[in-house]
Order: C-alpha cells, then structure tokens, then sequence
C-alpha cells in the first residue's frame, strides 16, 4: 500500500471505490445482546465475511482489506485467542478453495514472527495457491498493528543508512511508503468500521490519509451486501479535495 498523494480510485465509475478496508468489529457484543458466547459471535463473524468478500466482488471492488487479528488483541483471555486462531485455520481450510476458483487473491499483512508454525503455514499455502488470481485482493491484516508497520519500515531504512547503502537525504514518504508490508497495493479509498466506533485502533494509519471514512452503528456479524452497498453511496456522495479543488466521487 503506496504513499500517494491520494487513494487510486481507477475506471469510469469512481463511486465504487477500487479499494475498501473494513474494521470488522462488534462480534463479541453481537454475541452478549443475544445471550450467546463470544466465540458464537466469532464465528458468526466468518459468515460476514464470506458475505462481504462475495459481494465486494460482485460491486466491483477490487481490493478488500480486513482487520482480522490486531497486535492489541494478544491482550485478550487466551480462550478467546484460541478460539479466534481456530476459526483462521478452518476459514483457510474449508474456504480457501472456493476463493481460488473464485479468482480471489489472499495477502496476508502483519507480524509473522511468534506465530505457531501451522498458522504461518497456512497463511503461505493461502498467499501461495492464489498468487496468480486477479478478480479479487483480499488482503488479509492478521497480527497486525500500524504504528509497529511503520516503525518497521523506518528501521529497515535506518540499516540501510547505518550499512552506507542510502543517504539519509533520499528518505521522504514515499521512499517510506515504498517499505511498508504491501507497498504494490493501492492506499484505501474507503475504511468501514462497523458497531458505531469511531477510531482507526492502530489500522492502516500511513495508507489511511487521504481515505474517506464511514462508521455504520451494526455489528460485524449483521453486516452484509446491503449494508456494503450503503458504505459505498455515503462514499459515493462525497467530495474529495485531496488538499485542492473539490472532486465528487461520483462524477
């Protein structure tokens, strides 16, 4: 995901966004509104995204990026990890045929480091299988922070400096977005945060400066093509400047 001077919405209808980025959130209060445990809502919560990647596809969407597993949520009870990292490994195997012949291409961004050995097996299997897909980006964020992405990225130019391989004068932001995890991947048009919240929480904050941002008040769970479709026309509606004259989405 380059720094550019805005995301690259492409092609005739630039009310559909090329890229949209989904905080999926709200599955354990889904869960507790109806009495259910929070791995019900988890996986609920896979059910979403079958919707949503289905649909994304179906609206031309070219790119969906979704916060599955955040560098944060190492703080929750180990049960629920446990149960989150056994709906990754099913969703993989039980899934990732479908998405292959359905065109998807899997990227996975985020720390791999510490991860059991069969997880990151599972991520490489993904990213591998589907490498050559073109319909659809479904760019996975799985153990995922911003700040320690960016912070990554410094480091990796701070070696370069340190080993005389680069002049500290060649740095700018895109000489910083281009070391990024996905620098190929256009910066999000769209960011989705679903349950009412009104915060990035440590997602996509380099990529997400120019982004449109819309906050829908249901839960992930209940979250689905329509709900996608009325993100979208709120996108659609608006009038991106970008720092200069205004530029409705739509026209």
């Amino acid at each position: 995901m380059p720094n550019a001077a805005a995301p690259a919405t492409e092609g005739p209808d630039r009310s559909v966004p090329l890229h949209v980025a989904i905080i999926m959130d709200g599955n354990g209060r889904w869960a507790a509104a109806r009495g259910l445990p929070r791995a019900e809502g988890h996986r609920r919560g896979v059910e979403a995204l079958r919707r949503v990647v289905r649909a994304a596809h179906e609206l031309g969407v070219l790119y969906l990026t979704i916060f599955s597993f955040s560098s944060e949520n190492w703080s929750r009870p180990a049960t629920e990890i446990g149960d989150l990292f056994g709906l990754l490994r099913r969703f993989i195997r039980n899934d990732l045929a479908t998405l292959h012949s359905d065109g998807v291409r899997v990227r996975v961004i985020g720390e791999r480091e510490g991860l059991e050995a069969d997880i990151c097996t599972l991520l490489n299997e993904a990213e591998e299988l589907t490498k050559d897909n073109t319909k659809l980006n479904l760019v996975v964020a799985f153990n995922y922070g911003s700040r320690q992405e960016i912070a990554g990225a410094a480091q990796r130019l701070a070696r370069e400096v340190a080993e005389g391989k680069r002049d500290p004068a060649s740095i700018d932001a895109d000489t910083l977005g281009r070391y990024l995890d996905a620098p190929d991947i256009p910066d999000p048009d769209l960011i989705i945060r679903t349950s009412g919240e009104q915060r990035l929480s440590n997602f996509l904050m380099w990529q997400a400066a120019y982004s449109e941002l819309v906050f829908v008040p249901i839960h992930w769970p209940d979250f689905d093509k329509a709900a996608l479709e009325s993100a979208i026309a709120e996108y659609a509606r608006r009038e991106r400047r970008f720092g200069g004259l205004a530029a409705k989405t739509g026209s």
